[in-house]
């Protein structure tokens, strides 16, 4: 559950964005990247529904605003150098705009592995 904002001096790049990974947090699933500005992450602390910044139309956007497809944020971490940012969410609905569940369902090649887990997109067990 989100608290009070923790100042992890996060570090933009120069134009101001930062890359946020959204993942779902029981499943450990990595569902979408994209950017954060930081007004975007203030409204993502303030409201609990992940908010992002679109390059191509230089907007905000409200994940989910009109499709009802929201990313309900539980926690908010940064990697060890605080540029890039993770969201462990809940989805409420598909996380890609084709229907999918995640973003990442179109596989480059595949690797075999006997121990490699079973469907698309994971990453690991979720963090919780």
């Amino acid at each position: 559950m989100l608290g009070k904002r923790i100042d992890t001096s996060v570090k933009y790049n120069e134009q101001g964005l930062i890359p946020a990974i959204a993942q779902d947090s029981v499943t450990g699933e990595v569902l979408m990247v994209a950017y954060m500005n930081q007004e975007a992450l203030a409204l993502t602390i303030e409201s609990k529904h992940a908010w992002f910044y679109s390059r191509s139309r230089q907007e905000l956007w409200h994940k989910g605003a009109t499709s009802g497809n929201i990313l309900v944020v539980e926690r908010i971490l940064t990697d060890c150098d605080a540029d890039t940012i993770l969201l462990l969410v809940r989805p409420k609905g598909p996380a890609c705009h084709t229907g999918e569940r995640s973003c990442f369902f179109q596989e480059v090649v595949e690797v075999e592995s006997e121990t490699r887990p079973r469907g698309v997109g994971y990453v690991g067990p979720g963090i919780a």
